[in-house]
Order: structure tokens, then C-alpha cells, then sequence
């Protein structure tokens, strides 16, 4: 089985808007919605939990029976930071689904992603035991020397820019969750970081350019742009 996990937790301060960004209509539609049928009309994904900030569950369940997204199957509250968020999905899952079972964990706020980046996600889990979507750094990267200067160039050759979703075997990921509690990692960026501070290797699968994470307003701007071009074609 291969379950969409998807992290709707936060509430955006950087968005400058009063409610959370995942929820910002975008074309008469919620931000979170156009994820969600991302992940609903993909042949390969059997179910959907969504970790949803306080305050929303209901609006969030209205929503997806509105658009008809039924493989939701459950929904749960997120936590004070992005780890404790995938943590309380994970072992809320862990009661429904196998540990063999597969887990994609996706931003809320990536509403670009496609069938093809999901699909390889999937295949480079199934294949490797993890997989982690990712983009080439195609721009100067500079390790900064003070926080107005730097002295040092980071080759690009070596970066690799992570993005969602991130997929492991649902036991394992959640096992990983139970030892960073017991190690005292309490806020690690992502399933991919938390992984390699716990010592662990990760595989990657693709990425696209157009997988934007909303995080900003001119982010959003990008967003309008990308679904009128897709529109258009």
C-alpha cells in the first residue's frame, strides 16, 4: 500500500496572510485541494492522511468531500514544528497500515507536484528503501563566512535540493521518529534530515523545477503563472 502523508501543520507567518497559506484560495481553490488531487488521481496511491493545523479539520473535511477527494481517510493535528508534525502522522498511521507499507510525506504547500514525480518516488522507495525527491543545484552556492560576507564557494556538483514528497517504509520512518526522541532531536527539518542525523543514508528519485513550495507571496505569484501555463496547454 502506498499512502500520501500530507504535512498541512504550519500556519505560514511568512505568507503575511490571517489564515494558514495551505488554505489560501488560489483560482477559487483551496492551496491544499490542488495537493491533494495531486495524490488522488494517481493510480498508485491507495490512501491519504492529512496532519492539519488546529482549527481546520472540519473546513479541511468540508473541502475535500466537496472536491471529491476520497481516498482522505483520516486527518490529524500537527505539532509545534515540521517534525512533531510527521511524527503525529506516522504513529497515527502505524494503527491503519503495515510497516511494510509505504509512506510519501509531501508539503501541503507544493501544489505543483506531478504523477511522474510521485510515480518515481514510489518505484525508488520500492527499489532502495527510501526516496527522496530532489532538484540539481543550478545556481552559485556560497558558504556564508559571516552573515553579510562569504570566502568560501560550495560546489554545486555536490548539492542536491531536497523537495517533497520524501518516501520510506512506514515502520521504518516512524522507528526513526521513536530514536530521535530518544537522542533528543527535537527539530529536524525534514524525514530526509532527521534520517541523516540519525546516521542513515537516503536514495533519491526526481524533482522538478516547477514543484515549487509556496512560502512567500511572490511565491504565489509563480504558482498563478504555472497553472495558467498548464491551463493553456
Amino acid at each position: 500500500m502506498n499512502i500520501g502523508l500530507i504535512i498541512a501543520g504550519g500556519k505560514g507567518q511568512r505568507m503575511l496572510q490571517e489564515i494558514p497559506k495551505q488554505f489560501l484560495n488560489v483560482n477559487d481553490k483551496p492551496v491544499i485541494i490542488y495537493t491533494l488531487e495531486a495524490f488522488q488521481s494517481h493510480p498508485d496511491i491507495d490512501a491519504i492522511g492529512v496532519v492539519c493545523v488546529d482549527g481546520w479539520h472540519d473546513i479541511l473535511k468540508a473541502y475535500a468531500r466537496q472536491y471529491k477527494i476520497s481516498k482522505l481517510e483520516w486527518v490529524v493535528s500537527g505539532g509545534e514544528n515540521g517534525q512533531s508534525s510527521i511524527r503525529n502522522g506516522l504513529f497515527h498511521a502505524e494503527g491503519l497500515y503495515g510497516p511494510e507499507d509505504i509512506v510519501l510525506v509531501h508539503d501541503a504547500i507544493r501544489p505543483m507536484v506531478s504523477h511522474e514525480i510521485i510515480s518515481d518516488c514510489i518505484v525508488q522507495c520500492k527499489r532502495r528503501g527510501s526516496a527522496v525527491a530532489v532538484v540539481p543545484c543550478n545556481t552559485v552556492a556560497l558558504r556564508r563566512t559571516t552573515e553579510q560576507t562569504s570566502s568560501e564557494v560550495v560546489l554545486r556538483e555536490k548539492l542536491a535540493l531536497t523537495q517533497t514528497p520524501q518516501a520510506f517504509r512506514l515502520g521504518k520512518l516512524a522507528q526513526a521518529h521513536r530514536r530521535a526522541l530518544e537522542q533528543g532531536i527535537e527539530n529536524s527539518t525534514a524525514s530526509c534530515t532527521l534520517m541523516i542525523e540519525l546516521g542513515e543514508s537516503v536514495h533519491f528519485s526526481i524533482g522538478a523545477e516547477t514543484n515549487i513550495k509556496l512560502t512567500t507571496p511572490d511565491d504565489l505569484k509563480i504558482f498563478k503563472a504555472l497553472l495558467a501555463l498548464k491551463e493553456q496547454a
